[in-house]
């Protein structure tokens, strides 16, 4: 977690950079268990996140594919890393951790730490139109665990409105 406070300069280093040009999960996911298209209309940045479970619950494998900016498709990669073998709770927790994080509002560097490769993007916080490109993949899987894995969430909520 050196230099926090790097800012932009500093956000653009050779581990970013790889995930931009090297992405490991940017691909075409067959058989996926689920698959959710998410949209920045601020700025155009698209993708289609999949994942597929495994038999004991967990994300076996997760995948993205789209367009963007390099911060939306450099988080869109470090969180699909992160998100294999966890729990659809699990995973909701650490997007919202992450969304807590580029917002500005969680600074707490333990905390941060879960994140891994993502805590690089801790910076984003200070430049405000760039956080819904950060953000972008990170609600998108959010947004299907929580229709799809999770439905006693979206049962609760929808009896709400009943």
């Amino acid at each position: 977690m050196a230099n926090m406070a790097a800012g932009v300069t500093g956000l653009y280093n050779a581990e970013f950079m790889d995930h931009v040009n090297h992405p490991d999960y940017k691909y075409q996911m067959d058989d996926a268990t689920f698959t959710h298209e998410g949209v920045n209309p601020s700025c155009g940045d698209e993708l289609t996140f999949s994942v597929r479970m495994a038999d004991d619950g967990t994300i076996d494998e997760a995948a993205y594919q789209g367009h963007g900016c390099a911060i939306s498709q450099a988080s869109a990669d470090m969180m699909s890393d992160l998100m294999v073998g966890k729990t659809p709770a699990e995973a909701i927790e650490l997007c919202r951790l992450f969304m807590a994080m580029v917002r500005g509002e969680e600074t707490n560097d333990e905390r941060i730490e879960e994140l891994e490769d993502a805590a690089m993007l801790r910076d984003i916080s200070h430049m405000p139109a760039r956080v819904k490109c950060a953000e972008l993949a990170w609600r998108t899987l959010s947004e299907m665990l929580e229709a799809n894995a999770l439905p006693t969430v979206g049962a609760s909520m929808d009896s709400d409105s009943e």
